[in-house]
């Protein structure tokens, strides 16, 4: 049964490390809604160099590379 989380993925069509991210919480059952940021100035100049970045509701980033262990330890302090 998939976490409704309330999660962010930042990251753009294409990117090889933003699907690996994917992956990651798909293998979690963490649902996250991914954001392409390409479509978005903004987004462009916060996250270009940094995707991809797992973002929560209060604000908290996961910054890339993460892997399963990590996510847990993020979900479990928010």
């Amino acid at each position: 049964m998939p976490i409704e989380s309330g999660l962010v993925l930042y990251g753009t069509d294409g990117c090889h490390l933003c699907k690996a991210a994917g992956e990651v919480l798909t293998d979690l059952g963490v649902v996250a809604t991914a954001v392409d940021i390409l479509g978005d100035d903004h987004l462009l100049q916060r996250y270009g160099l940094r995707i991809p970045v797992l973002r929560d509701g209060a604000g908290r980033e996961l910054g890339w590379p993460f892997d399963a262990a990590a996510v847990r330890r993020f979900l479990g302090d928010r």
